[in-house]
């Protein structure tokens, strides 16, 4: 078996384990812009000490190259666990992340999250370069 055979993917619109990217469609090489990883947008995920999602890695693919990138690895730790029992803590994180990126050429963003439950989902966005 290999880790591939186990990553899931789907329409983040249907589903809420579905990473969703939000970034520009065409960039200019070198230049600085935004990238958000989510999970949850369209539908909410649960954000409970029981089910939740515990990380989003952001990657790039060039066209050029047979490698990917990893852009960014955001974990998100607290979800209402406290001494006090489950879900009643008084911090929960949101699985939300941004960051800024440059790219020489064109290529496909992935973005990939982690459901303590539902196991590894990924979802991707090709970008082109003016």
């Amino acid at each position: 078996m290999k880790f591939g055979d186990n990553i899931q993917s789907a329409d983040w619109k249907k589903e809420k384990h579905a990473p969703v990217i939000e970034a520009p469609e065409t960039v200019k090489a070198g230049e600085a812009f935004m990238v958000k990883a989510s999970v949850g947008k369209e539908i909410a995920h649960p954000n409970t000490t029981a089910h939740h999602i515990r990380w989003i890695e952001l990657y790039f693919k060039p066209d050029d190259d047979k490698f990917l990138y990893q852009v960014g690895h955001f974990d998100f730790a607290a979800h209402g666990a406290s001494v006090k029992g489950a879900d009643e803590g008084p911090v929960y994180t949101h699985p939300v992340a941004k960051c800024s990126m440059t790219i020489k050429g064109p290529g496909t963003l992935i973005a990939t999250s982690y459901c303590n439950i539902h196991g590894v989902w990924e979802s991707s966005q090709e970008i082109k370069v003016e």
